[in-house]
């Protein structure tokens, strides 16, 4: 089985880390030891003393911070990279213990994800100048009795004076007495949808402008707009879609998410207690709809931008878009509208990535395309039609599949090796006592998770890639042997980090693969196409598959392409590519400043999107209110 090390072009591939020693002790009093490092940590902190900080860390700890020091994200590794973070930030001025549920209150338990190191994890909360926050800390005893700190993690959760409008924050709902404005639930939506004025205010008045206009209305337009609306920041969704969701329901027919529904949950409003475990796309479509709908969310749907000028001294955008009916798509309205944030949330994934291959407008088979216009295949009806697949990933083993289910003799084109894992080995193992049903609240498991550095996380992938494959063992070999390569992701660390260095090269089993290993699906490796002819597809050492359809599942290109078709080359060579990690293992540019003043990028998978959504509105938050530029 290979191991890969290829990433996302100009990012970093994150070594693995090492561990602690385990700790030595018995009968370890931990709410005893993490007070002391606490109480010792905000002196520290109370007397700006960063040498006496730094001397409370392992030499070779970690200080993950995500806006509580400064206004980006972080990590620092050894005392004196620690020293240089709290330099070149604001110092918190205080953390407190978080002994409100038993899932974060001290506890002896393993420190490496699998038990071999054991230690002391506590969550925290969090005292900034400007908020408060949340972390996690993990203390390891180098020697018996002398405990240190080993990781810690500190993100902001909320700026003071502007906090969510949640729970005790919630709004009242009613206007009673005598208001000016009487208009009722109804007429108040209607009106902040169409961004027209309230009856005190006057049509060009600037409260009637969004302060943030989001392209794209999938899981990561919803998540972020959800987010700044909770924190009261104007925000305008515009899709080209008829509806939301419909990003989803044109996707190919037999599409299911590969994620469980427990690591899926959206922000503010999670899946209900009868939530399949595995969502149906259509389903998934129908969720977002209803999502926007009960937080209230304005959107514009059969929306496009035709022009878009950012102006420096004003520090808006002007955006021109196009509003058009669903009935021949005729324009209705045409508006201007003058943001001073743009956050473009058009997926993770950028243009098509279709090679331009020889003889391509020759083929006279049924079909050819790539999966992003596939919507399914057509029965066979025991013609003996064939179907080849370009591609070894999970768009290419459901749509393979697919074609198997209708009756297709189905070959799988596979050029390169791909990260294999069975969704029993994510549940069971990968995603085990975080994500599960019963586990802990998502967002205890979301800080848990988010709160490892990159590379200790890489080396606990490691350990957990190894014991998904011995799970997966049959099917791996069976895969083999069937002339499928598979792969263990970078440096054996599996498919989360293949995901985060590189974005794909990664499927998860739910059917095709044993199709595979039955022979029930044919695999062509290792050859690169030479050119499609008007029968099939030949290879570079002359050999050939006859096809009456052919489907590219080769993915996309960096979310970056899109920037630059949109907004133009302006924009786009002044963004930083997207995706991988950067030399400290933090993602690069998604949820984050871009290199362009106002200009932001929304994606990733769900569970990506519900998590770092509060913190990209936090960063707007912070500048609407003039904390940072």
């Amino acid at each position: 089985m290979a191991q890969l090390t290829k990433i996302e072009p100009g990012s970093f591939n994150t070594p693995i880390g090492t561990f602690p020693a385990t700790c030595t002790s018995n009968n370890i009093d931990a709410y005893a030891v993490a007070t002391d490092i606490v109480d010792r940590l905000n002196a520290a902190l109370a007397a700006s003393d960063i040498p006496a900080i730094t001397s409370l860390f392992l030499e070779t700890g970690f200080w993950r911070d995500h806006l509580c020091l400064t206004w980006d994200f972080h990590t620092a590794k050894g005392r004196e990279s620690i020293a240089n973070l709290l330099n070149s930030g604001t110092l918190i001025k205080s953390i407190d213990i978080d002994r409100s549920t038993s899932f974060r209150e001290p506890q002896v338990t393993a420190i490496d994800a699998i038990g071999d190191v054991m230690g002391i994890q506590f969550f925290i909360t969090v005292t900034t100048p400007i908020g408060a926050g949340r972390g996690v800390v993990r203390l390891a005893e180098p020697s018996p009795g002398r405990w240190e700190i080993y990781t810690i993690y500190t993100a902001l959760s909320s700026i003071t004076g502007h906090e969510e409008k949640t729970y005790s924050n919630r709004p009242f709902g009613a206007a009673h007495g005598a208001v000016p404005d009487r208009r009722n639930w109804q007429d108040r939506r209607t009106a902040e949808q169409n961004l027209t004025p309230t009856p005190t205010t006057t049509s060009n008045n600037e409260d009637n402008e969004p302060a943030v206009v989001i392209l794209g209305g999938g899981q990561s337009g919803l998540s972020i707009a959800a987010r700044l609306k909770m924190l009261g920041v104007r925000t305008l969704i515009i899709d080209a879609e008829d509806r939301i969701g419909d990003n989803w329901r044109r996707r190919y027919h037999q599409l299911v998410l590969h994620d469980p529904v427990w690591f899926d949950h959206m922000p503010y409003l999670p899946f209900p207690a009868n939530w399949p475990i595995f969502t149906p796309k259509d389903k998934l479509a129908e969720f977002f709809e209803c999502y926007a709908a009960l937080l209230e969310l304005d959107v514009w749907t059969r929306t496009t931008l035709r022009a878009s000028r950012w102006s420096e001294e004003e520090g808006r955008w002007t955006l021109e878009v196009v509003r058009r009916s669903g009935d021949g798509g005729n324009v209705v309205e045409e508006r201007v509208l003058r943001p001073s944030h743009v956050i473009q949330a058009t997926g993770h994934s950028g243009e098509k990535n279709l090679p331009l291959f020889k003889g391509v407008e020759a083929f006279q088979g049924r079909r050819v395309c790539h999966s992003a216009e596939f919507h399914g295949a057509e029965p066979a009806n025991g013609e003996g039609k064939k179907a080849v697949v370009v591609g070894s990933c999970n768009s290419a083993h459901d749509i393979a599949q697919d074609y198997y289910e209708k009756g297709y003799e189905v070959t799988m084109v596979q050029r390169s090796s791909t990260c294999v894992i069975s969704s029993k080995a994510i549940v069971d193992i990968g995603l085990k006592g975080l994500y599960e049903e019963h586990g802990p609240p998502v967002e205890d498991s979301d800080l848990f998770l988010y709160s490892i550095p990159s590379e200790q996380f890489k080396a606990q992938q490691v350990r957990i890639t190894a014991l998904e494959n011995e799970h997966d063992k049959e099917l791996l070999e069976g895969l083999e042997r069937a002339g499928f390569k598979v792969d263990r992701g970078p440096d054996n660390a599996g498919l989360l980090m293949k995901y985060w260095q590189r974005g794909g090269g990664y499927t998860i089993e739910v059917g095709a693969g044993r199709l595979i290993v039955e022979g029930k699906i044919k695999v062509k490796q290792g050859q690169e196409i030479a050119e499609i002819t008007a029968t099939g597809v030949r290879f570079g050492d002359g050999s050939e598959l006859h096809a009456d359809e052919i489907v590219f599942a080769t993915g996309y290109q960096n979310m970056h392409t899109q920037t630059r078709q949109i907004f133009g080359d302006e924009v786009a060579d002044r963004v930083a590519s997207v995706w991988g990690l950067d030399e400290e293992g933090e993602f690069r540019t998604m949820w984050q400043r871009t290199g362009h003043p106002g200009f932001w990028f929304m994606g990733g998978n769900l569970a990506l999107c519900r998590y770092f959504s509060r913190l990209l509105a936090l960063q707007i938050l912070g500048i609407e209110q003039g904390l940072h530029k």
